[in-house]
């Protein structure tokens, strides 16, 4: 009965399906990790989803129908490929009806796409082609019977697996909060476990317990790690530029490529006497990517589990610089952006920040563009910025504000037009991997285009009150990581490490700071330097100039720890990994001070 089920049109289907997801588990875990396959509850689950696929078939008898399921799967699972390769996830649940967002994103889209993707049409090629060769099974009965056995035994061995190891929500927990099987969670249990973990782990009322759990979370980070004001004798500052550089990483920086410095202009603010950099400083966006580091920095809390905040919960009376700022100076803030307000809903989240005025992409003169498709320039973007700051009427000389600028042109997939590439500088001559030259390029790129705007800054008859915070809003190389440090010459400068630097010119404490901190930490450092200290959410990351900050950070994307542990005491340790689910409740629930 087997044997003639394999034979027919039933088996050359199932097979197909079979080879579907078993083609999305390498592609993924090569993205990835290959440590889902050593867990073998991989093969007894995806054997019983690939079994289920070919209902479609069994039910309506027909060999296209089950042909265009196949399709329909495979361009799920390419979608979430090409999104795992940016994100190392599958696609949030709340992301599937984000589409509008993508129109702003396709470079970065195409440029995830590999050309073992195609391995996914030659299967349904294959597989169609085979199944009109094949007959149809001599008797349904028994073909239901061979797919009826084979779906028990395989939901047996996984009820098996699962009631051992605690039920699906535990292990699937357990996974998922692993710092080394994080990302194994999707080909293990299939992308419709994951979907179903995000459903099921997805909290739709608050208990009391939750509520106190937050509360006594946050009790224990003030009992473990209190804020503390800097000493009176601290030059506080009333305004504050805050410089969001796409995609910057911090090994760029101080590094040379023969003779020429990546980033001359960078390095040079570094050497001024009155800055404050930290160069380690762990990349912790979640799904959102730009948006949350905004979250990050703006309102000291960390990316929600399994949405992006400003798309499900816009609207939040989120805490934030901008709202300390005005109840401290009285201060306005603005946002200055090429995107278009829709993008990531950014027009709604920042006035939720309490962001006064947004200028966004209709704001500019659009005279030169980089990308696909195509946006402005950070040297024409920032330029314009300049002229836009000097107008008495957007910011008067003496008052107070806060203003965020957020390039754009280091966005992935970091292709610099031949025009406006450096000529002294060629990384592309040199023997690197052409994507990462591309990114060198365009890191040197962004350098130049700081220049005016730092210039200006810098030029204003008040810049003795203004904090100016360069850092990057994430990491940029994502999956390449990996591919340019197997390379001979990449490795020599490429960091493993996911750092972005913190650059803060006219710090009334400059420094170096060297120790790994978090962007979570950024928020209550700048609050210190500010002097905030009245406002009265403090953020769940730790000033930088608190003794009892940790030496370490959590990686949103992967839970991997960065960093030294073993220097913060056990409790704080234990705050520290639980801080994203604090605030992510926190965001569900609007459970702000």
């Amino acid at each position: 009965m087997l044997k003639e089920f394999l034979r027919s049109k039933a088996g050359a289907l199932w097979l197909g399906m079979l080879a579907t997801l078993l083609c999305f588990i390498i592609l993924w875990c090569g993205a990835t990790t290959f440590r889902a396959l050593s867990d073998w509850m991989l093969y007894p689950v995806n054997l019983l989803m690939s079994v289920l696929l070919i209902l479609p078939y069994m039910l309506f008898r027909r060999v296209w129908v089950q042909v265009v399921t196949m399709a329909a799967l495979q361009a799920l699972l390419i979608a979430n490929l090409m999104y795992c390769r940016t994100f190392f996830s599958a696609i949030p649940i709340d992301s599937y009806g984000l589409a509008s967002n993508l129109a702003d994103f396709t470079s970065s889209i195409t440029d995830s796409l590999r050309a073992a993707d195609l391995l996914f049409p030659l299967i349904t090629v294959a597989t169609a082609l085979i199944a009109r060769r094949r007959p149809r099974p001599a008797s349904f009965r028994r073909a239901w019977t061979v797919t009826g056995s084979a779906a028990a035994l395989f939901a047996v061995i996984t009820a098996g697996g699962l009631a051992a190891k605690g039920g699906f929500i535990k292990e699937a927990d357990r996974i998922s909060q692993s710092c080394y099987y994080s990302t194994t969670l999707t080909p293990v249990y299939t992308l419709a476990g994951s979907l179903l973990h995000q459903a099921l782990t997805s909290p739709t009322t608050l208990t009391p317990e939750l509520e106190a759990e937050v509360s006594g979370w946050l009790a224990g980070k003030e009992a473990q790690a209190p804020y503390q004001a800097l000493p009176d004798s601290v030059e506080r500052r009333k305004s504050l530029v805050l410089i969001l550089c796409e995609s910057l990483e911090s090994w760029v920086l101080q590094t040379e490529l023969g003779g020429h410095p990546v980033t001359p202009v960078l390095d040079s603010l570094i050497a001024l006497p009155s800055t404050l950099y930290a160069p380690n400083v762990v990349t912790q966006v979640g799904a959102g990517r730009s948006i949350d580091a905004q979250l990050l920095i703006n309102a000291g809390l960390l990316p929600m589990l399994h949405s992006v905040y400003s798309m499900k919960y816009p609207s939040r009376r989120y805490p934030s610089l901008n709202k300390a700022m005005r109840e401290q100076y009285g201060a306005r803030s603005m946002l200055l952006s090429v995107d278009k307000p829709i993008t990531w809903n950014q027009a709604g989240v920042s006035r939720s920040f309490g962001c006064d005025t947004l200028l966004d992409r209709s704001a500019w003169q659009i005279d030169e563009v980089i990308g696909s498709p195509a946006k402005l320039s950070d040297r024409s973007f920032l330029r314009q910025c300049a002229a836009k700051l000097s107008q008495a009427d957007l910011w008067p000389a003496g008052a107070s504000r806060y203003v965020t600028i957020i390039t754009y042109s280091g966005h992935n997939p970091f292709i610099l037009p031949d025009h406006l590439k450096d000529p002294a500088f060629a990384p592309s001559t040199a023997p690197y991997p052409e994507r990462l030259a591309d990114y060198l390029n365009m890191a040197h790129y962004t350098d130049s285009a700081l220049s005016e705007i730092i210039s200006y800054l810098s030029s204003r008859p008040d810049y003795q009150d203004m904090l100016v915070v360069i850092t990057g809003d994430h990491e940029g190389l994502a999956s390449y990581r990996s591919e340019f440090l197997a390379h001979p010459e990449g490795r020599k400068i490429v960091s493993p490490g996911q750092f972005t630097p913190l650059i803060i010119l006219n710090s009334p404490l400059p420094g170096r700071h060297d120790a790994v901190m978090g962007q979570i930490d950024i928020y209550p450092t700048l609050l210190n330097l500010m002097g905030l200290d009245s406002y009265q959410w403090k953020g769940l990351g730790n000033s930088i100039f608190s003794p009892a900050a940790p030496s370490f950070a959590i990686v949103s994307m992967t839970g991997e720890t960065v960093g030294d542990t073993l220097a913060t005491p056990p409790v704080l340790r234990s705050l520290t990994r639980r801080a994203r689910s604090v605030s992510d409740a926190m965001i569900t629930f609007d459970l702000f001070p």
